[in-house]
């Protein structure tokens, strides 16, 4: 499991985010490429450049936008000049994207939180918000990139520590604003914050909505620490870096236990279904694995008035019961859904790699009380094979076994 602790020193908005993940391995030319169907009608670009600040090495990211020459913006930084886009359009520009369906829902919950909190600010719907700054060009990109680069990087989970927040007062579209702004408030009622006196908005509404929506975890005791980033907002601060710094943790799936003789305490949530296309079922796996989920499946069952259904079930640790539930009623026809807690023994497990006739095969092992019991050999590795090699999938497979296991299980 890939966790990413955010440790905030001058704020968090979402090109401070966007440079983290690219800091920490989000190649900024895919993220492009990947990105470039999103607003078919603006040629943009993020950059990504070092920086020093305070004797730390780090980067900045931006999105820069290419002007027509007509444009009164030509020749110009170009920073939330379009905006006026509604959540309903940002919405539909996301749909309409080539976009993974896991980076869609994952950017389209960031919005949709932007836009509950806009929409209590000023007593409309979600629906009839209208951003300004959030629906310019530079925002969208920065959000949406964000959840590319976190998908990119394999990431289930953040931690974030407490946010620094400013004082005074900005002037936006609507007048003369406090600062945190309202937006920014209501997002982080979920999130923890230290005053600082810093007459500036350190926390954007886009980077409290990335940081309040995406999956919550803690990083368990014993995890390894991979790889950190050091990502640097565009504004001089008075008396401290503008520095979010990331820091990328992996751990065994085994790792978190909370019983002593090594029982795994999950969560099970369960929901019977009888008016849902088969059709949507299917996607809805990945979505529930991408947020957290430790496993996923359905079984046939007989519904009221004898019609037949499923039972679809997750497997998951109790801080990913929110995200998972938001994305079974979202996705599915359901009205309610159960929980309970189970306990299970799991396997401690580790990855090695074995040379086949083929080539080389990443192999799953699980061992108990020191000892190896049994091996796995991954699958995508098996299916590249077969097709390099034009072998079937089954012979890869049992190549990978049994050399694995003449090797390393006497």
């Amino acid at each position: 499991m890939k966790i990413i602790r955010f440790d905030s020193v001058g704020g968090a908005s979402g090109d401070m985010i966007l440079g983290a993940l690219i800091g920490l391995g989000a190649d900024a030319d895919v993220l492009n490429r990947e990105l470039a169907s999103l607003i078919p009608d603006e040629k943009f670009r993020i950059i990504a450049a070092p920086k020093e600040s305070h004797g730390i090495n780090g980067i900045t990211a931006r999105v820069e936008i290419d002007e027509p020459p007509h444009s009164p913006h030509h020749g110009h930084d170009h920073h939330h000049d379009h905006g006026g886009r509604s959540f309903a359009d940002i919405r539909q520009l996301i749909e309409r994207s080539g976009l993974t369906d896991t980076v869609k829902a994952m950017s389209i919950k960031v919005f949709a939180a932007l836009a509950a909190a806009e929409g209590k600010i000023h007593n409309m719907t979600p629906d009839k918000v209208h951003f300004h700054e959030v629906g310019a060009v530079d925002s969208i990109v920065d959000i949406t990139g964000c959840c590319l680069a976190l998908e990119m990087l394999g990431v289930q989970g953040i931690s974030v520590s407490p946010l620094p927040s400013g004082q005074g007062t900005f002037k936006c579209r609507h007048g003369i604003y406090p600062i945190p702004a309202p937006a920014t408030v209501e997002l982080m009622k979920n999130l923890k914050s230290v005053l600082t006196d810093e007459p500036y908005e350190l926390v954007t509404p886009t980077g409290a909505a990335l940081l309040s929506v995406w999956p919550h975890v803690e990083v368990p005791a014993g995890s390894r620490l991979t790889d950190a980033a050091n990502s640097f907002g565009h504004r001089e601060l008075n008396a401290r870096p503008n520095l979010l710094r990331a820091i990328l943790y992996e751990t065994a799936e085994s790792s978190v236990t909370e019983h002593h003789d090594g029982t795994d305490a999950v969560m099970v949530l369960e929901t019977n279904i009888d008016d849902c296309p088969a059709e949507f079922i299917g996607p809805i796996f990945d979505r529930l694995l991408s947020a957290g989920a430790l496993d996923v499946w359905t079984t046939p069952v007989m519904m009221k008035k004898q019609r037949p259904g499923i039972m679809l079930s997750v497997i998951c640790r109790s801080d990913c019961r929110k995200a998972l539930y938001d994305i079974i009623f979202k996705e599915t026809t359901t009205f309610g859904i159960r929980e309970y807690p189970v306990a299970r023994q799991c396997l401690d497990r580790r990855f090695e790699q074995t040379d086949t006739p083929y080539g080389k095969v990443k192999i799953k092992v699980g061992s108990r009380n020191g000892m190896d019991i049994t091996c796995s050999p991954e699958i995508d590795d098996c299916i590249r094979l077969s097709k390099e090699s034009g072998t079937a999938v089954r012979d890869v497979y049992l190549a990978a076994v049994i050399l694995y296991k003449g090797k390393n299980l006497k």
